[in-house]
């Protein structure tokens, strides 16, 4: 059943203090057991390697998404501005908490890998035979398909998705001010509590009232900071190639008959790209952990190598360079082989914004994957602007690409074998 609890649960939480819920859907979703696997899947992959504090989950980033929608849904009724439908209170709130239920164990890596999609899978949570479909279709036999619907992007009221999709959704201010808290940095906060009271429904869109810009001014340096020295850090990206080599690495042993040890069923369906709901389900961190474990003494030595590695964080060597230069790589790959090592795997070329983050782009122009509405101020006059016209600040950051190209390879193999390289390589590797 739907409705409200006969009293309020709260939960403590280090970036917001406190969490409220008041409505029996959002108690019974938490409470499903789709929604506790998210206890058991980091909100930031790898990043735990680089930054040792960042093991915080996304079952805690997805009730701070669902706590911020709330703080902003209390407000819009608060002030009974009329541009807000209160008909679509509860949908809103489950779709803030429910928004990542579909994430995957390393998620971004593994869907490059495997071509899968957290939306998908999240999607197929809802609508398929699980219990949050259960608690959902309490609300309404329809429910689970207009949650799917605002997660799709495909809901007829925009408002709705741009709670929780934007450029200023709750779901980019909670990640951004809980991975700043946990990876112990100060850059990534900002004044939420600010941008709160200064967002308003107006015309079917959630603008900024134009007197709290320089609260999302001070929102998107935060955000571009933490993106430079956070989101795309190299050594993290290092962590991240190698678990990308893991994979496929298994794969390519899987789809060539290797006879594993050790092969979980979700493992072998996820390597076979036969997965099934309950196997996915079953996919968490902890389950691949254990495999990379197991698999640190398969027979295959470059398997077990990149599974020690990314245990025992003997993470790859980086340099940077100004732009890869083809004759030089392919003398760099030549040398490689020369000392037994892959260059498909013992040599990677890393750029990074093939990463799921993006900074703030209000000029993004159609088929260029526009997914977040950007940002817009609205004047005394009622007439709306989209921020970066108004911001010199802003306008700075915009588009503004400062990413360097880096070249990851293992680097004890080449100091074991240095003998062996020509002079240039122990120039280009630093080994004299």
């Amino acid at each position: 059943m739907s409705g409200p609890l006969t009293e309020e649960k709260v939960f403590k939480d280090p970036v917001h203090k406190y969490i409220y819920v008041q409505d029996r859907t959002i108690w019974d979703l938490i409470n499903t057991k789709e929604f506790q696997r998210l206890r058991r899947i980091r909100q930031l992959g790898t990043t735990y390697l680089t930054f040792h504090g960042a093991e915080h989950s996304r079952f805690s980033h997805s009730l701070g998404v669902y706590e911020i929608t709330r703080k902003i849904i209390s407000q819009f009724e608060r002030n009974g501005y009329p541009d807000w439908p209160q008909e679509e209170r509860l949908l809103s709130l489950c779709a803030a908490l429910l928004h990542d239920v579909g994430h995957g164990p390393f998620s971004h890596s593994m869907e490059e890998v495997f071509h899968t999609h957290h939306e998908q899978w999240t999607c197929r949570i809802l609508q398929g035979d699980t219990e949050i479909n259960d608690v959902l279709r309490q609300v309404s036999p329809d429910f689970p398909d207009k949650v799917a619907a605002v997660i799709e992007k495909k809901y007829p009221k925009p408002i709705v998705v741009s709670l929780i999709s934007s450029q200023m959704d709750a779901d980019r201010m909670d990640y951004l001010l809980r991975d700043a808290y946990f990876t112990g940095v100060n850059y990534g906060t900002f004044d939420l509590e600010r941008i709160l009271r200064v967002l308003r429904p107006f015309k079917g869109q959630i603008v900024v009232k134009e007197s709290g810009m320089h609260a999302v001014e001070h929102y998107l340096m935060s955000r571009y900071q933490m993106y430079w020295q956070i989101y795309f850090h190299p050594v993290t990206r290092s962590s991240e190639i190698i678990l990308r080599q893991i994979f496929r690495r298994a794969k390519e042993l899987y789809e060539g008959g290797y006879s594993f040890y050790y092969m979980p069923v979700p493992i072998k369906s996820l390597l076979e790209q036969k997965m099934t709901l309950q196997h996915y389900l079953k996919l968490d961190e902890s389950l691949l952990q254990t495999a990379f474990l197991e698999w640190s003494d398969e027979g295959d030595a470059l398997l077990g190598d990149l599974c020690r590695r990314f245990l025992h964080r003997k993470l790859y060597k980086y340099m940077t360079m100004d732009n890869p230069d083809e004759v030089l790589l392919g003398e760099v790959a030549e040398a490689f082989q020369s000392i037994g090592l892959q260059p498909d795997y013992h040599m990677e070329i890393d750029y990074p914004f093939d990463l799921p983050y993006d900074v703030y782009r209000p000029d993004l122009k159609i088929g260029e994957k526009r997914e977040k509405a950007p940002i817009l101020l609205l004047d005394h006059n009622e007439s709306i602007s989209e921020i970066s016209l108004k911001s010199d600040i802003v306008r700075s950051i915009t588009g503004l690409h400062q990413g360097q190209y880096h070249m990851y390879y293992p680097e004890e193999p080449l100091k074991d074998n240095k003998n062996i390289l020509s002079d240039k390589m122990k120039d280009i590797f630093n080994l004299n």
